[in-house]
């Protein structure tokens, strides 16, 4: 029988250690508490994250291993070069915040739904609103093609979804991130639970144990949040050149 943590809900800023989690399902936490901006700003300090199906409780988890992207080699390839050949792309940053989320709740071919619940979107959207949740579009003449989303804390970047309308367009809003997490030092982008999709974009294994301990540093590493704001619209040939939105340190 499993027995995990109930999470106190007046008490936002309390977690088991991560290191405690459940073997299987693999990172299995706790449960309980809400999604308010302050409890998910903790969780995503000390590497836990929620991750559930509408009309569950609130789950919370922290997996070991962990998927990772390391920024400075995730670039676009030559096959996605090939692939958006021509296109008249561009690329923005938190100007779509809502509709990136939006997009990436609507359940893809095949499945029957999507963990990106109504008050997921609404608990992330909050987070925006504070300047800690950030979104990368790509646009094709006024539409949304692709684009993610994630939350950031000091210097590091956790990746909470991708979605893409044509071809191409998750992956060109990945790599625009990088490039410009590269820019503003951000080492890694956490991608939380491995899966061969992921692996196949360059997504790499890492121990849970020294996760945390690179964590631990980048969360505390100072960094103002509004500098991603007002970021420039860039060109998809910018994108795959390795170009970012701005070149300040």
């Amino acid at each position: 029988m499993i027995r995990l943590p109930l999470l106190d809900e007046d008490v936002p800023d309390r977690f088991p250690d991560p290191r405690t989690a459940l073997v299987e399902p693999n990172g299995l936490l706790a449960f309980g508490g809400d999604l308010s901006p302050e409890r998910l700003k903790t969780a995503y300090r000390h590497g836990i994250f929620p991750w559930f199906n509408e009309g569950e409780p609130i789950l919370w988890w922290s997996p070991d291993p962990r998927c990772v992207f390391h920024t400075e080699p995730l670039r676009a390839n030559r096959s996605l070069r090939r692939a958006l050949m021509g296109k008249a792309w561009e690329i923005t940053m938190d100007r779509a915040f809502r509709q990136v989320i939006e997009a990436c709740a609507s359940p893809r071919a095949g499945q029957a739904g999507t963990w990106i619940s109504p008050i997921m979107i609404e608990a992330y959207s909050a987070l925006h609103d504070q300047g800690h949740a950030h979104s990368v579009e790509v646009w094709e003449a006024g539409r949304l093609v692709g684009g993610i989303y994630g939350v950031s804390i000091g210097k590091l970047f956790c990746g909470e979804s991708m979605f893409s309308a044509c071809s191409g367009g998750s992956k060109l809003a990945l790599c625009a991130l990088a490039s410009q997490l590269r820019c503003w030092g951000f080492p890694l982008i956490d991608a939380q639970v491995s899966n061969p999709h992921l692996l196949g974009l360059g997504a790499t294994e890492m121990p849970r144990s020294t996760f945390l301990r690179q964590i631990h540093v980048l969360v505390s590493t100072p960094f103002d949040p509004q500098r991603w704001h007002n970021l420039p619209t860039i060109s998809l040939t910018h994108v795959l050149e390795g170009g970012n939105f701005t070149h300040s340190a």
